[in-house]
């Protein structure tokens, strides 16, 4: 058998018409697995970002930001606790001055009704 450029071949239109389709369906196929890995990477790398960003928090570091978060609102509290104590104490030492003065006059009271008692 001799082939040259003047070679002619003779096909069906029907056998050509399902070359077509099949090299066609071949292409849309390729585009659509390409694609379809193209996303799965995609995710994939996203997700492995995602990991490296947890991994550098660890589990501990987690539950010591939960710790220290709890014990700044202690610390809050005990503030607060303090302050109101403060004016409490102030107030004491008001009252407690106040006290003292009230004791003196009482003993000065008395020195004069004693000495009124022994004028009579």
């Amino acid at each position: 058998m001799k082939v040259s450029e003047n070679t002619s071949v003779a096909m069906p239109i029907k056998n050509m018409i399902g070359i077509v389709i099949a090299v066609a369906m071949g292409v849309f196929a390729y585009t659509e697995v390409t694609a379809r890995l193209t996303s799965l990477e995609t995710s994939r790398e996203l997700m492995n970002a995602d990991l490296l960003k947890k991994s550098e928090q660890t589990t501990t570091d987690q539950e010591q930001f939960l710790l220290l978060e709890s014990l700044f609102s202690d610390v809050e509290k005990l503030q607060k606790t303090q302050e109101q104590n403060m004016t409490n104490k102030v107030n004491i030492e008001f009252t407690q001055t106040q006290l003292e003065k009230a004791l003196e006059d009482i003993e000065i009271l008395k020195d004069k009704v004693r000495q009124n008692g022994k004028a009579y």
